[in-house]
């Protein structure tokens, strides 16, 4: 069966915050409790969607992955960074269920956030990942992801930058 991607329905906001959630769950730390939060908050689909374009990976009904594309708005309104820049459309919380992965569901969701990018007049798409996200970097780079500056926080923490032209 194909795979169907296309934005998020209401009614698919709990399922597709519970996929991403699970996606994530591999990277957390038990002695880190702000995984926990951070896992509880991209579970969160409903509130990011009224600010942002949430596509889903669907087969046969089932949502398979999502991602995040912030066109107009940051996923969280009080998010810190700096507004988006006008040629600019960014990435966030990928993920593809652990049991539909190496089935080309997530490079699927990433040309899909580069067309709708193209189509809102975006120049480039940026996103940030981490360290531990290999197999995510990996596929940024075949598809033509460069570095960029990387976003330190001040705990310690650092998300990697990257940013590809469109």
């Amino acid at each position: 069966m194909a795979i169907e991607v296309r934005e998020a329905t209401p009614e698919e906001h709990e399922e597709t915050g519970r996929v991403t959630a699970l996606a994530y769950r591999e990277f957390a730390r038990p002695e880190d409790p702000d995984w926990e939060e951070y896992l509880a908050r991209i579970a969160d689909v409903r509130a990011r969607a009224k600010r942002t374009t949430v596509l889903v990976a669907v087969e046969d009904g089932r949502i398979l992955g999502s991602v995040t594309l912030e066109l107009d708005g940051r996923t969280e309104d009080e998010d810190a960074r700096e507004p988006l820049a006008p040629d600019e459309a960014h990435l966030r919380m990928l993920g593809v269920h652990p049991e539909a992965r190496r089935r080309g569901i997530a490079r699927a969701l990433m040309e899909a956030c580069v067309e709708r990018a193209r189509a809102a007049g975006r120049r480039r798409l940026t996103l940030n990942t981490t360290e531990r996200m290999r197999a995510a970097r990996a596929m940024y780079e075949r598809m033509g992801f460069r570095r960029t500056p990387d976003r330190v926080f001040p705990d310690g923490f650092v998300l990697l930058g990257y940013e590809k032209e469109i």
